[in-house]
């Protein structure tokens, strides 16, 4: 529903119309001029946060132009109060409005067009369409984006000048801001037809052309291929840094323009082809190995070429149903993490053979580092990152409610001293009031321990060190605002397209500061700092690199976390007991199980401070090497060698076919069987 100070903007300017036609009847301009001006800001204010709350106000008929237009009607009530209805003030400003209307519809006709013939068949990132057709400039950005709130607000001049004019009884203000008004729109109408020759794209069989004549070119052997929904973005993104590392040439292949837009930087070409039709006759004849990150509906499209091996390699293994979909049939192999996976699909008997799942690790996982016990003298983390509270509310699905703050009040008390790092994830409270209340309890506890801790005398600090790391952080993201500045896109999509070739240095350059910004972060605050971590920065897997332990709930997140071979905890909040949890959940078989008053902490904090007492760390490892599979050869090894391997299988399917066909060319024709009546002889 948006946040707070979104309803208080909702709520300010849904009242302000009652309170508008109040102030028209009584009559006071004051009071009128004031709520007008409340209406007018708060509706600025939701359109450029562009809340969802605008779409609900539309979906009940009091859009944007309705709102505008009853502002204006409301004002010629207002005249009409004054007693101003038999001068030419009064005539004037319904012939204004009158005539602002008229102009919504040029002016909307002409923004829908100008778009429509700015929008090519297909979009492209890191490929050089300039040099194969010519893009023309956008029109610039002021004009199209928020077109239409812009246009409306043009009724300020007269809106003001017709308030003034009542109030000092003198017309001209009125003519004034009456004529601004109509001379705006006529202008903004004008300017937008002035763009629409000299604008236009080439047609789509150039562009189509083009963009084969650069697949000729380059020659991709290894495509990744996604469609789905704006939020599914991330599906796609987890597998950008393994194809810039392929041995093959790669090329991403997406669908939909809303995962183009979100789409992380990245150095691999990729093309956005909305139209089935139109990838179906892109020329991906070099293509050997297809690489499917999701199971929709729109994979038939390229699923259909027979001269590519295709492989599902989903977005993360776990006990969930997705991760056996029977559509996996499909493919021609699936790629699974470890052996888990095989077992997956083999306890589930969805028809996928075992002779078709290859094992690859998890090459996203390369950055998490191996633990190797707490150094001498520094207190040991332990991360605590809960998942959010679904869709329903089902207690198992999150520590926070019931859990949460037990946990936290046991590990800022253990005795010895471990510190807290608070990672909750992004989603959660918001959809539950009750889990948003105890992450905010629980931010509470962590803030109240850290201002505990920085005042006993037993915990020291480097004051010096950290000063000069929040310097460089400061330098860092300096340079990092630059370089984003710097690459920011310009224009519409198709100017995207035409201008999107990555800066290899300034990607490179963009990853090194990255890393270096995270070292500095840590260094900024004492190493036995409680902290909450919020935000984009540091990421999740960062958190890992610092901790010593976890603490989660049954998410992706304890996955991830085994690559690290750290000892960690995860709670039981539907009090299934222990057998069953782990029976029902394969990535907590090396795990410590917490009830929800989290009383077995004990046993975690024990392992972390001693590798000695550490019963479960063998468990560890070989649950390791069963979800994610061996650490040598190295995950992304793994995966090349697949891909090689089955890019391999297609070529040999390839030239099979050729030598079929052509054997078949060179056979001379069969004899026909001449029927025995035709050579006179008798049937009886």
């Amino acid at each position: 529903m948006g946040s707070a100070a979104e309803l208080a903007a909702a709520v300010l300017m849904t009242l302000g119309y009652p309170c508008l036609m109040v102030a028209a009847l009584v009559p006071s301009i004051p009071v009128f001029a004031a709520v007008a001006a409340v209406t007018y800001l708060a509706d600025h204010y939701l359109h450029r946060r562009s809340s969802y709350l605008i779409s609900i106000l539309s979906r009940i008929r009091a859009g944007l132009s309705i709102r505008f237009l009853i502002r204006q009607l409301l004002l010629v009530l207002l005249l009409a109060r004054l007693a101003l209805s038999d001068d030419l003030i009064f005539y004037g400003a319904i012939a204004c409005f009158i005539a602002f209307y008229g102009l919504q519809a040029p002016h909307g006709a002409l923004i829908t067009m100008i778009r429509n013939r700015r929008r090519m068949p297909v979009a492209t990132r890191n490929i050089d369409l300039a040099a194969r057709i010519r893009i023309p400039d956008a029109p610039p950005r002021v004009l199209l984006h928020r077109s239409a709130e812009k246009m409306l607000h043009l009724d300020l001049a007269a809106f003001a000048g017709i308030l003034v004019s009542a109030f000092l009884d003198e017309p001209l203000a009125g003519y004034l801001g009456i004529t601004g008004t109509l001379v705006l729109s006529c202008g903004y109408v004008l300017v937008l037809g002035s763009y629409m020759r000299s604008r236009r794209l080439p047609n789509d069989q150039k562009v189509l052309a083009a963009v084969d004549n650069w697949l000729r070119e380059y020659r991709p052997e290894t495509v990744l291929y996604f469609s789905g929904s704006r939020d599914s973005a991330y599906q796609v993104n987890m597998w950008l840094e393994t194809m810039e590392r392929l041995e093959t040439r790669p090329l991403v292949v997406l669908r939909e323009r809303a995962i183009l837009e979100r789409l992380a930087p990245t150095t691999v070409p990729v093309i956005c082809v909305p139209g089935g039709v139109h990838l179906m006759n892109l020329d991906l004849s070099t293509v050997r190995v297809a690489l499917y990150a999701a199971n929709v509906g729109k994979n038939i499209h390229l699923l259909r070429v027979p001269t590519m091996k295709h492989v599902f390699i989903g977005h993360g293994d776990s006990d969930k149903i997705a991760s056996v979909n029977p559509y996996s049939k499909v493919y021609d192999e699936v790629w699974t993490a470890g052996r888990a996976g095989r077992d997956r699909y083999a306890i589930a008997d969805v028809g996928v053979r075992d002779d078709s799942i290859v094992e690859v690790g998890r090459p996203q996982l390369a950055s998490i580092r191996s633990w190797r016990g707490v150094p001498d003298g520094r207190v040991p983390t332990v991360l605590y990152a809960p998942t959010w509270e679904g869709w329903d509310d089902n207690p198992g699905n999150t520590s926070i409610l019931l859990a949460g703050e037990n946990i936290v009040r046991r590990l800022v008390a253990a005795d010895p001293p471990v510190r807290v790092l608070y990672k909750p994830h992004p989603f959660t409270g918001t959809r539950s009031a009750a889990a948003k209340a105890a992450h905010q309890r629980i931010k509470a506890l962590v803030e109240k321990a850290a201002a505990e801790r920085a005042a006993d005398v037993r915990f020291t600090t480097d004051a010096a060190v950290e000063a000069a790391a929040r310097a460089e952080l400061t330098r860092i993201e300096a340079r990092l605002a630059q370089l984003s500045a710097n690459g920011t896109e310009k224009g519409d999509e198709a100017e995207a397209s035409r201008d999107g070739l990555v800066d290899i240095a300034g990607h490179e350059e963009i990853a090194r500061l990255r890393a270096e910004w995270n070292d500095a972060y840590w260094r900024s605050f004492p190493a036995w700092q409680h902290r909450v971590v919020t935000g984009a920065e540091p990421r999740l897997y960062d958190c890992f690199n610092v901790s010593d332990a976890m603490v989660s709930d049954i998410s992706s997140v304890v996955s991830d976390f085994i690559a690290s071979g750290k000892p960690y905890a995860v709670t039981d909040s539907a009090e299934l007991g222990v057998e069953e949890f782990k029976r029902q959940n394969t990535a907590v078989r090396a795990a410590v199980i917490l009830s929800n008053s989290a009383a077995e902490l004990g046993e975690l904090l024990a392992a972390t401070r001693d590798r000695a007492d550490d019963p479960l760390a063998e468990d560890r490892a070989e649950l390791k090497r069963y979800l994610l599979g061996p650490d040598e050869p190295s995950s992304i090894e793994q995966f090349n060698t697949a891909v090689a391997q089955l890019a391999l299988k297609a070529e040999a399917r390839n030239l099979g076919q050729e030598s079929r066909s052509a054997a078949e060319a060179t056979e001379p024709p069969e004899e026909a069987d001449v029927p025995e009546a035709a050579n006179g002889v008798s049937a009886g």
